[in-house]
């Protein structure tokens, strides 16, 4: 099954070290994406988050994004 979110996040980041692991727990699949390492992740990141570049910011099929989601969000918004 291929991955249905994608994850931007920093290595540095304590909230998406608890979603990644909670993710894969749940068996989720998702991409992660460095914002530190792609410039352009970061730019998509702060468009959507009112020029912050606040991480976890998770992005789904049909192009809507939540950031900071709990695994509850994330579950109910694939549901």
């Amino acid at each position: 099954m291929a991955a249905q979110i994608t994850m931007y996040s920093t290595p540095w980041c304590g909230y998406c070290r608890r979603l990644k692991g909670q993710l894969e727990r749940a068996g989720i699949q998702y991409i992660e994406v460095d914002i530190e390492r792609q410039p352009e992740a970061a730019d998509y990141v702060m468009s959507v988050n009112n020029g912050n570049q606040t991480v976890p910011t998770v992005t789904f099929p049909d192009g809507s994004a939540l950031t900071n989601p709990s695994l509850a969000q994330v579950q109910a918004k694939l549901a």
